[in-house]
């Protein structure tokens, strides 16, 4: 069986990993214009660069959790694809082989000249680390305002899934939101969240739990 994983913020926040941003809608204290968007990075790339500094030095400390490791099950019997709006290692850590990042990776930078050019990245990142052509680099991640590149391959994988786990995400935020539109009109879609957006219905089975305890639940099903 095909299937297709989304996830969000909520299958990482229990291995301490905070969400993306408060109800204030600061991110860490920050107005998150001012950090994630490519306006930001050229009014005071050394507060943004910081600021990923501080975020990939968190996500070096944390482990995967039982969400993660329970996706990973699901591998052994089935064909399985997780979209995740995370940019966090920790499905690649936990062992899933196949993880498409719709929002980059922290754990990578990037070329301001080249946006192909990516590099694995693992300490600070300052001003005046520069690609093999002399130009700055930048975090690997999509900021407000870029396009998401991955989004289309994330659509067709979620076209041809016969069922589909969201995890952890309001699917609120486009283009994200978007992807379970192209579901098939058999396709069997679980929800896992504490404070699930979408209501059970004969499509769609509601875990209303934290990711822990639901995704296990649901891998079992399936399994």
């Amino acid at each position: 069986m095909k299937i297709a994983v989304l996830t969000g913020a909520g299958v990482s926040a229990e291995s301490g990993i905070k969400t993306f941003r408060d109800s204030d809608g600061l991110w860490e204290g920050h107005d998150v214009m001012e950090v994630a968007s490519p306006e930001g990075f050229t009014r005071n790339p050394e507060v943004v660069l910081d600021f990923y500094n501080q975020r990939r030095k968190q996500l070096l400390s944390v482990q995967p959790n039982a969400a993660h490791y329970a996706l990973v099950a699901l591998e052994d019997k089935h064909d399985v694809t997780i979209i995740t709006q995370n940019v966090d290692d920790l499905h690649e850590r936990a062992g899933s082989t196949n993880v498409i990042h719709l929002h980059g990776e922290l754990l990578k930078v990037r070329s301001t000249g080249d946006e192909n050019l990516v590099l694995e990245w693992k300490e600070d990142l300052n001003l005046g680390d520069v690609c093999e052509n002399n130009h700055q680099l930048r975090p690997h991640i999509v900021w407000f305002g870029e396009m998401v590149p991955m989004i289309e391959v994330a659509a067709e994988v979620v076209e041809q899934a016969d069922a589909i786990l969201i995890i952890g995400t309001s699917m609120q935020v486009y283009p994200a939101a978007g992807l379970v539109q192209y579901a098939k009109p058999d396709a069997q879609i679980f929800f896992v969240d504490p404070k699930p957006s979408i209501s059970e219905s004969k499509k769609i089975t509601v875990f209303a739990e934290k990711a822990s305890i639901g995704v296990p639940k649901v891998v079992e099903l399936l399994n």
